[in-house]
């Protein structure tokens, strides 16, 4: 029987049934269950899952955080080294605040004339130590209404003065106010000085927040009414009031206050001893500025500025001879004490000889072309100095008769009429006054002809050219000159020939000052001095020596006094005062002398022009004359 072929599709086979599982028997104790067979991790699952891509965008904006925040990282740690380098650089050289506030003040140097009087300061003026409450009301108020009218309602800043500062400013386009507090000035002015740089005003502001933490209103107040620069020398009220008006700070009018709040603009230009009108003038801004805080009535204004013109008179001047004095005494002058120097100065010689200097000049430039001048008024036995002017203008420039050297013409002369009566010859010695041919040089007088034979005295009179040279020969030549004008204090450098006669030599006016002395003495040589007294104890004054035979430095003093009567120094007469003296004019009419006698002060004058350029056509018997017999005949 044939077989039944299989199925080609064979029904699945039936897994067999799972044997149903009968109670669990109990684990032998000690044994732990069988573990679960394991399940596929998690992580290993998600791994064999498909990633989704991520966006470009995304990623760009991952890599820019990261480099943005590492630039923030970098540029932090930079700032930081640079900030702490900053405040290094603003504050290695800050001063310590608790010890500037008590900085002591430099010497003062005082110059009183023979009397007693003050003539001039140096140094700073001492003044007490004085707190707002001991002074009149309208003292303070007046400098925080012209300085800081907002002092009580700010800090150490005013916000609202500096914006309109800078807004003024910015209308004008130029600095036109400022925005500085009183406090500010405090800081400014104690510690750190007028230097204008960031670095100094990063350093204000710091010290401007510690005062302003460390002192109430009221004692920055006091700190800069004590220690606020007034000029000349002045720190604070007190010193100021009593340098200008002689009085306490305590004592002060309204319009002396005003006068003095004004100052802290411009110390300098603005004090009553530089300029008393512009002192005034800068007063009644103050005064306005003080109506306007209602610190004081319209009528209270009114009758202040009524005072200005006789408050902002000063009680001293510095001078061309204080600062000579100065000069000279320097070395003398202990260092870091008070000083009082008692002076030979004339105060009101030294006021006449300017004023009369600064008219000439002023009134007769434009006429003779001359700018220039000098004075020195000297006691003639003693070498004393009575006054000393420098020139016209800046007082505190180049002094003309101290430093200048500039030909002196024929006042040279009666140094070479000296030497010929020491050679022998007498005032009534003939000369002979004519053409003269020496060495090549053809010398001639001003005017033009010749006078021929002439006695001494005649040829001094009218300072006759061929006739000095001849005396000068006479005399033995250019080096017997020259030693005696070495005997008469005369040390500058003269020329060795016969140019010596006429006046080719450069010296200074306080020394033909002092060399005319030894004529009108009886022949000592005197070497001119300024102080007399060093507090109280005499200082080094070199004493008069005789050089010259009595006889014949009258001798050469009457022959100068023919020089005044009849002669080229007429100019220079004065009827009711004997008066001696000596033109000098120098080649192109460069330089103009008169040296004289009057009174017992010898009185040397000099005019000229800085830059050696010619005058038009001045004598020594023109204005130099007149300028001496203005001064001769007031002393």
């Amino acid at each position: 029987m044939a077989s039944r072929p299989p199925p080609k599709n064979p029904p699945p086979k039936r897994p067999a049934p799972k044997p149903r599982a009968g109670p669990k028997a109990p684990l032998p104790p000690g044994s732990k269950p069988p573990a679960k067979p394991s399940a596929i991790p998690k992580a290993k699952l998600q791994a064999k899952l498909p990633t989704p891509p991520v966006p470009e965008t995304l990623r760009r904006y991952a890599r820019l955080g990261w480099v943005v925040a590492r630039a923030c990282i970098i540029a932090g740690i930079w700032g930081g080294v640079v900030l702490v380098l900053a405040s290094v650089w603003f504050t290695w050289d800050l001063p310590n605040p608790d010890t500037s506030v008590t900085t002591p003040r430099r010497p003062a140097i005082l110059l009183l004339d023979p009397s007693g009087l003050l003539v001039a300061r140096f140094g700073d003026a001492s003044g007490q130590v004085v707190l707002p409450a001991s002074l009149p009301p309208y003292v303070p108020a007046a400098f925080i209404a012209i300085e800081d009218r907002r002092f009580y309602q700010h800090g150490g800043f005013d916000g609202e003065g500096i914006f309109r500062a800078l807004a003024v400013d910015l209308l004008h386009r130029r600095v036109v106010q400022g925005g500085s507090t009183l406090t500010q000035q405090v800081a400014k002015t104690l510690f750190l000085g007028n230097e204008r740089t960031i670095r100094r005003k990063v350093q204000e502001a710091f010290l401007t927040l510690w005062l302003a933490r460390h002192y109430s209103r009221d004692e920055i107040l006091g700190i800069y009414l004590n220690r606020v620069y007034l000029g000349e020398g002045a720190y604070g009220v007190d010193a100021a009031a009593r340098l200008y008006f002689g009085v306490p700070a305590a004592q002060l009018t309204l319009a002396q206050a005003a006068i003095l709040a004004g100052l802290p603009k411009a110390p300098s230009s603005l004090n009553p001893l530089a300029n008393p009108q512009n002192a005034a003038t800068r007063a009644t801004e103050v005064l306005d500025a003080m109506v306007a805080t209602q610190a004081i009535s319209p009528g209270e204004e009114n009758a202040a500025v009524a005072q200005l013109a006789n408050a902002a008179q000063p009680v001293s001047r510095t001078s061309w001879f204080a600062l000579w004095v100065m000069q000279q005494q320097g070395a003398d002058i202990p260092e870091g004490e008070d000083i009082t120097l008692r002076t030979t100065m004339n105060a009101t010689l030294q006021a006449t000889a300017q004023n009369v200097l600064d008219n000439a000049i002023a009134t007769q430039e434009p006429a003779l072309g001359v700018s220039q001048g000098a004075v020195v008024v000297l006691d003639a036995h003693s070498g004393a100095v009575r006054a000393l002017i420098g020139g016209v203008g800046d007082r505190e420039g180049y002094n003309r008769a101290t430093l200048a050297r500039r030909q002196t013409g024929s006042a040279i002369k009666p140094v070479v009429w000296l030497a010929g009566l020491r050679a022998g010859m007498t005032p009534d010695s003939i000369v002979f006054d004519g053409p003269l041919y020496f060495r090549g040089y053809h010398p001639h007088d001003y005017e033009a002809g010749y006078r021929g034979n002439v006695t001494m005295t005649e040829a001094l009179a009218d300072s006759m050219n061929t006739a000095a040279i001849r005396i000068l020969l006479r005399a033995g030549g250019a080096k017997r000159v020259i030693a005696v004008a070495q005997l008469l204090g005369l040390n500058d450098h003269f020329p060795d020939d016969a140019t010596m006669a006429l006046g080719t030599g450069a010296v200074g006016v306080l020394q033909m000052a002092g060399a005319y002395a030894t004529f009108f003495n009886g022949g000592a040589r005197v070497t001119p001095y300024g102080v007399a007294t060093i507090n109280g104890a005499p200082a080094n004054v070199v004493q008069p020596v005789p050089v010259v035979p009595g006889g014949q430095a009258q001798e050469v003093a009457d022959m100068m006094r023919a020089v005044v009567t009849s002669g080229t120094g007429k100019g220079a007469f004065i009827p009711d005062i004997y008066t001696a003296g000596k033109t000098g004019t120098t080649q192109d009419f460069r330089d103009a002398w008169f040296i004289g006698y009057a009174k017992g002060d010898i009185i040397a004058v000099w005019l000229g022009n800085d830059d050696n350029s010619p005058t038009n056509k001045l004598l020594g018997g023109m204005l130099p004359a007149a300028i001496f017999k203005t001064i001769a005949g007031g002393l």
